[in-house]
């Protein structure tokens, strides 16, 4: 079978990469992102198979299916070191049904605690692996550098997955006001000899900016080829590498909700993703279009809600909208990258470039109203307050015993708002470990706005950990995040935002 090609999504970029060559590209020639020419049509008996397969085993199966360009029997050995005693569950991605008709899809029982592990503990392998076969064939040029914006859990999950790899270097930006300590703390005690970190003053579209306007500045371009003999690359959700494995868990999920009765095989259900940069919710949608029997995609927002607004009108616009601080950090985004992707496969790349375009000119763009159309056959969205998503961690804990996360509360308020007769997945992003001062303060009934108490005020984000234990019975916290304020912090650096801040940073580091 010949292996799968990528198209542009603004149509400027005709050397149809294989998926090794776009995980490596990143991004298209001209800005746009790759998304496959095909996609595999899976009958339900295909589907259902993955139920007897051990995680690993599902994602070569669902890799093979999409025709990477790698050998399934190595493909299969690349999964076995992507999902193995790294995880704190052997299966990877359970599915917990926490109240009838409610499951919870959870994908932080990785190394970082956060689902942005279910692709960056896999994607920098298939990096790795398209290395060597340049390196074999005689034709690596360059080393690669990986730049990456954050909103919070990417950058650790990246630095994890790309920590002391031969032939790369990561260099990581986060907003320095606009993360929570525990994930700061995760992202500078990093270790690795090819591995930087740098604060930014500044908001996640800020750091997402700069990244991308280095990445298309020729002339830093230039200088890393000239000087180190570096060539871009990005781990950001930007990159099809970071989407393939998020379609994996969907087409798992769905086995393993009919083999434990959730649904019967055959029937829909809904999908409720907590999304801000849209790759995850976009992976659902990839997922339905292969054949798995998703009915709505319900699009869960905060109160950065850009995307609810869009789904709702047509219309994206940014241009007087006010950016957010809330306890879901990694959703506070108000350019949601992947959403170029949904929008190509709806629409084509001539619309693509007029809307990218007008959004980089005048912060919107609308959409002709038979691409709304085609968007509203699959997408719902809805959009959550500050203070609601504490409500419900507090109430959802008190009614069942389950804690979670802001991010997961946001989506668990929006599936019980828009849910109707089908089973509905609420997929979990975060472990609430990451953002305890907000689920402490979600339990002791306080608001988002709210001080900490004199008790609680001082502690580290890891000692507050301890608080939230003591008022929530049998919640655990992963031994990676108890041991952070013992580790040594080795960045500390901040920058300025914009593309010189990010370049400046990215010379002195090499430097």
């Amino acid at each position: 079978m010949e292996a799968t090609r990528y198209r542009d999504t603004r149509g400027l970029d005709t050397t149809r990469p294989s998926f090794t060559d776009a995980v490596v590209k990143g991004i298209a020639n001209g800005g746009g992102l790759y998304v496959p020419e095909t996609l595999p049509s899976l009958a339900l008996d295909d589907i259902l198979s993955l139920s007897d397969l051990s995680y690993p085993e599902r994602a070569t199966r669902v890799f093979g299916w999409c025709s990477v360009d790698v050998a399934p029997e190595r493909t299969l050995e690349l999964m076995n070191a992507a999902y193995g005693s790294q995880w704190d569950d052997s299966r990877i991605a359970p599915v917990e049904e926490v109240v009838p008709g409610l499951h919870v899809l959870e994908l932080w029982h990785g190394p970082t605690s956060a689902f942005k592990d279910m692709a960056l503990q896999c994607m920098p392998l298939f990096f790795s692996e398209a290395i060597a076969v340049q390196q074999a064939a005689g034709t690596l040029a360059d080393d690669y550098l990986v730049l990456v914006a954050t909103s919070g859990d990417t950058g650790k999950a990246a630095l994890e997955g790309f920590a002391d790899r031969d032939h790369t270097r990561i260099v990581v930006f986060y907003p320095a006001d606009g993360v929570s300590d525990i994930q700061r703390k995760q992202m500078v005690t990093q270790r690795g000899d090819n591995v930087g970190v740098f604060g930014v003053r500044g908001n996640f579209d800020d750091c997402q900016n700069a990244v991308k306007a280095a990445f298309s500045d020729e002339a830093f371009n230039n200088e890393l080829h000239e000087t180190h003999s570096l060539k871009l690359s990005s781990a950001n959700s930007i990159n099809w590498g970071r989407l393939l494995p998020q379609i994996t868990y969907y087409v798992s999920a769905y086995a393993d909700m009919v083999a434990s009765g959730g649904v019967v095989a055959g029937e829909p259900i809904d999908v409720c993703v907590p999304t801000g940069n849209f790759g995850n919710i976009l992976g659902a949608y990839y997922a339905k279009m292969m054949g798995v029997p998703l009915g709505k995609l319900l699009c869960a927002s905060n109160e950065n809600n850009v995307l609810a607004d869009f789904i709702a009108t047509g219309t994206y616009d940014i241009s007087g909208r006010r950016f957010v601080t809330t306890p879901s950090p990694s959703m506070d985004i108000l350019i949601s990258s992947n959403l170029e992707r949904l929008l190509f496969e709806l629409a084509d790349a001539d619309r693509v470039r007029e809307w990218m375009a007008s959004l980089a000119s005048e912060g919107r763009f609308q959409v002709d109203r038979a691409t709304f159309g085609l968007m509203r056959e699959h997408f719902i969205g809805d959009w959550v307050s500050n203070d609601e998503s504490l409500g419900v961690i507090s109430r959802v804990f008190d009614e069942t015993g389950y804690l979670m996360d802001p991010h997961t509360a946001v989506a668990w308020e929006v599936a019980e708002r828009l849910r109707d007769a089908n089973p509905v997945l609420v997929v979990s992003t975060a472990h609430w470990a990451k953002f305890g001062a907000d689920v402490y303060k979600a339990l002791t009934g306080l608001m988002y706005g709210d001080p900490l108490p004199s008790d609680a005020a001082d502690l580290s984000g890891v000692d507050l950990l301890a608080k939230v234990q003591e008022l929530a019975e049998n919640a655990r916290v992963p031994l990676a995040l108890a041991g952070l304020d013992a580790a040594t912090e080795r960045f500390s650096s901040v920058v300025s935002a914009g593309r010189d801040g990010v370049e400046d940073a990215v010379r002195s580091w090499l430097t």
